[in-house]
């Protein structure tokens, strides 16, 4: 595997042997080092595994026979931009990852509009519910022990100004988005790793996509602050987003499938409350 910095190209052994490391469950680090130490250049190393994983990776969704790949929201990062202008008001960029598609955003929402959105919703406010996709209705989930509601799109005039704020930042139309939910964590309240996606292989689910289709996105935003604890854990890549008042964090999840490495969740919150409100996209309109 060996080569000097004066031929650095990607041979189809080369190739060969990355996959094979990383099939052995050698981790992208060590691969890298490895090269590194074998002589290659650091950005032609990377740019190697980069491709040659992704290159697997479709592979194996072929193979494994796994639900199609479709068009899913985005945020524009071309140009590594710190500051993104969305009309009525100006954010930032905090963090960003690529596999899977994670975006730290902040100051997406004022204080006031925070306050407004937690004024709007207390009233309203009762046990949460998931999606039960065995029937296509709705169910208690002791994973889940938070309570909260949902606005219907469009409710009122500060739900209407956050959806066409978010379909500003994704270029997803407001339509093709279900109503924003608002949830409210007391201490110990958590909501454990799950997915977003309807699940292909449970009976309920054809009816639930009859709505607008799968969901292929998820756009969270933080409404307070707790003292301690309650971030929004991404499991399968080992992060943890904090939750800062006006922040917002959005993945998306191009196929309903464990390789999107969406798999995500609401940490215990230890001390004071949380109070998130959460917005899905659909691949079509949702009605």
């Amino acid at each position: 595997m060996g080569n000097s910095t004066s031929s650095q190209s990607v041979t189809p052994a080369l190739r060969e042997w990355v996959v094979a490391q990383a099939t052995a469950g050698m981790g992208v680090q060590k691969i890298l080092q490895a090269m590194l130490e074998a002589g290659w250049q650091q950005a032609v190393a990377v740019q190697a595994i980069e491709d040659t994983l992704r290159v697997h990776l479709s592979q194996q969704a072929i193979e494994a026979r796994l639900p199609p790949a479709v068009p899913v929201p985005r945020v524009p990062l071309d140009g590594s931009p710190l500051y993104l202008d969305l009309g009525d008001r100006r954010v930032h960029i905090i963090s960003h990852m690529q596999k899977p598609p994670i975006v730290v955003i902040g100051g997406f929402l004022s204080d006031e509009e925070c306050a407004l959105m937690v004024e709007a919703a207390r009233p309203k406010m009762a046990r949460s519910r998931t999606v039960d996709t065995q029937t296509g209705g709705e169910e208690l989930n002791d994973a889940r022990t938070s309570s909260g509601m949902f606005f219907s799109r469009g409710q009122n005039e500060i739900v209407q100004r956050i959806e066409a704020r978010i379909a500003r930042l994704l270029s997803w139309p407001v339509e093709n988005g279900e109503g924003i939910q608002v949830l409210h964590y007391h201490p110990g309240a958590e909501y454990r790793p799950h997915y977003d996606y309807f699940n292909p292989a449970e009976p309920g689910t054809p009816s639930i996509l009859k709505r607008g289709g799968q969901r292929v996105g998820t756009f969270l935003m933080y409404l307070n602050e707790p003292d301690k604890g309650g971030g929004t854990t991404f499991p399968d890549v080992r992060l943890e987003v904090a939750p800062k008042r006006g922040n917002a964090v959005f993945f998306s999840y191009d196929r309903p499938d464990p390789s999107t490495q969406s798999l995500h969740g609401g940490a215990p919150v230890i001390a004071g409350e949380k109070w998130i409100a959460t917005k899905w996209l659909r691949e079509r309109e949702f009605t």
